[in-house]
């Protein structure tokens, strides 16, 4: 028996039926069940029968074209799509060498990988990391934004970024702030990796082609609308977050709905009227790829030790995720105003998932402002550290910069209506 060949193991009374996989030691079998899950084994005592040989191809070579750039067949008639990887688990499989998931797939790939995307664009593939998505950082973040933007330069019609979902709102919103772009720049990705039943990564793949065919310029991020193999959502890049660890459904609109949605059965991109989209070859291509990476985003807790914040003096900017409105211990007070004393841009957030700052309304935060902090409105914390990051490097005020809308990220302040 060889690895690839289907099996059926019985040891113990137990019957496991599936593809053999590499083993790490001469004492385990491992078996790839037909659920998409791998099984442990041990070799001795059990019983091996080869149902069928070589139903598997297993390649060890794969995920070595960090860097490079690849094509496919051009047609005149459709658009062109650069299909971006960064990694994550639309463009995993298994590392047979230790039964984990790991990024291998290069663009390429994931065209081989995904028949469904034949003929509904040209496509340019290109690598620009090939990582999980927690060893993302500003460095790889400025050379995906240089990498969009050639691709635009050079005539794509539409971008789709490979995606880890873990820190896609972050990539997706700092490139909103970096990028003006005249066509769509779709951030995709996947929950559950290629080689499972239950992967999301085709419908994501199509629908995210889908709709950087679509005429809406906005930098988004499309994933499944529901665990049901419908639709995916269109999440505005500044105002999404993945709320679920292992839904297919995982992300959503905080503060307000999708702004719009791709249907898989139909290929019909459908917007939200009410929103205020970019549309295609509105803007004029543009990039201001400068990041200040010394920006931290902390989150306040009850009992925080002042030490944690002081740790932080010299930093060129601080996000807090404060409490209800915007809070925090008032001993803490003291500390962040010798943080904004000192030359830190100090940026209030919110913990709660909907409504805005206002550190008026308490002492605490009217304390907080006489010590320098800036409102975060109703910025999305993660978003609020990606756009101080950029407005420390690109902007003469940005405190300003915070309090001004710039890619959606902030919505109008309600006003009560005046008393008839």
């Amino acid at each position: 028996m060889h690895s690839g060949d289907r099996v059926r193991v019985e040891r113990d009374g137990q019957v496991n039926e599936g593809v053999l996989l590499p083993s790490s030691t001469p004492e385990h079998l491992v078996v790839k069940l037909e659920s998409g899950y791998n099984v442990g084994i041990e070799r001795e005592d059990a019983d091996v029968e080869v149902l069928e040989s070589d139903v598997y191809a297993i390649d060890g070579n794969a995920g070595e074209n960090e860097g490079e750039a690849s094509e496919v067949a051009f047609d005149e008639d459709l658009p062109t799509i650069a299909l971006i990887s960064t990694g994550g688990t639309i463009a995993s499989t298994v590392d047979y060498r230790t039964g984990a998931v790991t990024a291998q797939f290069d663009a390429e790939d994931v065209l081989r990988a995904v028949p469904d995307l034949a003929g509904r664009a040209n496509y340019r593939g290109r690598v620009v990391a090939n990582i999980l998505s927690e060893n993302m950082d500003p460095s790889i973040w400025r050379e995906l934004a240089e990498a969009v933007r050639e691709e635009i330069a050079n005539g794509a019609d539409g971008v789709v970024v490979m995606h880890g979902t873990d820190t896609m709102q972050y990539s997706a919103s700092v490139l909103s702030f970096m990028l003006d772009t005249p066509v769509p720049v779709v951030f995709t990705g996947s929950q559950r990796s290629a080689d499972r039943p239950s992967s999301d990564n085709v419908m994501n793949a199509v629908c995210a082609v889908e709709a950087a065919k679509s005429d809406i310029a906005e930098v988004m991020v499309c994933m499944h609308a529901s665990q049901s193999d419908d639709r995916c959502a269109l999440h505005r890049g500044t105002r999404v977050r993945k709320a679920h660890t292992s839904r297919r459904d995982a992300f959503e609109t905080v503060g307000g709905s999708p702004i719009g949605h791709v249907d898989y059965d139909d290929e019909t991109v459908s917007y939200d009227e009410a929103a205020d989209l970019a549309a295609r070859g509105e803007a004029n291509l543009a990039l201001e790829p400068a990041l200040e990476p010394d920006v931290e985003l902390v989150t306040f807790t009850p009992g925080m030790d002042p030490s944690f914040l002081e740790m932080l003096e010299g930093r060129a900017g601080v996000v807090i995720e404060g409490t209800g409105l915007g809070h925090v211990n008032s001993d803490l007070v003291d500390v962040i105003d010798d943080l904004t004393a000192a030359g830190t841009t100090v940026v209030m957030t919110s913990q709660c998932l909907g409504g805005r700052v206002c550190d008026r309304v308490y002492d605490t935060g009217r304390d907080l402002l006489d010590a320098g902090v800036i409102e975060g409105e109703d910025l999305l914390p993660g978003t609020a550290k990606t756009k101080l990051m950029w407005a420390l490097a690109n902007t003469d005020s940005p405190a300003e910069a915070m309090r001004t809308p710039l890619a959606g990220e902030l919505s109008e302040r309600s006003v009560p209506e005046p008393a008839r």
